[in-house]
């Protein structure tokens, strides 16, 4: 059995559950999911994984939990554990990511483990990607201003933007690990589409619209998105995965607005810092993405 922690916004969820489900496929193991994290996490809209996809599933339960950790079952423990000096003593069935960048080591954990990390790599599940973009097929119909909006993006040459502020504006802490996307990026980038895709029409997304449409100038025709709020945020991506091409923010959620478009010829602008710290991040975006 394999348990993967899901914890963090609807992208952070579908990193963990894609590396899961992809070690799973390849070790032809089941794959349960571990939410108790969400019981004290107050932020985003809590486990979204089966509201939002169709896909089951299976929760594990803290007996199953245990027989997986056996004696590192307490968190503290763990955390004790994950100190590098301790590395030696580390059971292989908890499997801690070492680090952000891809890390070759998960080739050799046991058939029987509990995976705790954000996983943010296509490299971890690309050999699945089939089944992994099977499992993130959105199970709700789209509905009135949706509906028409994903009518219009079929019928021009698309290209979504995401202008992510929210907690990387609010939130210290958010602000501290993760930065802004600067206004030349976004212009630089509307430029790399602009010499490359013919007749392009843009959809902005945002969860701050009103500072969108007062920053972001765009000399082509384009569509302000800002009514997916709440329990809704997830039809962006939704919307953003129907786009042609795309210029994404440094966050997961855009990231994955891009990487479910099938589109082989999709161009992908993504900003070259990530994280407002030196974290390294050169597995985060595939080879064939574009980093300005």
């Amino acid at each position: 059995m394999i348990i993967t922690q899901i914890i963090g916004g609807l992208g952070n969820q579908m990193f963990q559950y894609a590396m899961g489900r992809g070690l799973a496929l390849k070790n032809n193991n089941s794959l349960k999911v571990d939410i108790s994290g969400f019981e004290s996490y107050g932020l985003h809209q809590g486990f979204e994984l089966q509201r939002v996809f169709s896909l089951q599933c299976e929760i594990a339960s803290q007996a199953d939990i245990r027989n997986i950790l056996g004696w590192q079952y307490l968190a503290i423990n763990r955390r004790i554990l994950s100190l590098s000096i301790f590395s030696s003593v580390l059971q292989k069935r908890w499997c801690a990511e070492p680090h952000f960048h891809y890390w070759a080591g998960i080739n050799n954990v046991s058939a029987n483990v509990y995976l705790s990390g954000y996983w943010q790599s296509e490299r971890y599940f690309l050999d699945e990607q089939e089944q992994i973009r099977t499992d993130f097929t959105f199970c709700k119909p789209l509905l009135s201003e949706n509906l028409g909006l994903a009518r219009q993006i079929q019928q021009v040459s698309a290209v979504s933007l995401h202008v992510r502020r929210g907690d990387y504006v609010s939130n210290p802490n958010a602000a501290a690990t993760h930065g802004l996307c600067s206004l030349d990026y976004y212009q630089n980038a509307i430029k790399y589409i602009t010499e490359r895709v013919t007749d392009p029409h843009f959809f902005i997304f945002s969860d701050d619209i009103e500072w969108a449409k007062e920053h972001i100038k765009i000399a082509y025709p384009c569509e302000f998105v800002g009514h997916n709020q709440g329990l809704e945020s997830y039809n962006d991506m939704r919307l953003m995965s129907m786009c042609q091409h795309h210029i994404i923010a440094n966050s997961s959620f855009s990231w994955w607005g891009a990487w479910l478009n099938p589109n082989a010829d999709k161009i992908v602008v993504s900003p070259k810092q990530w994280f407002a710290n030196s974290t390294n991040t050169e597995d985060l975006i595939p080879t064939n993405w574009v980093r300005l």
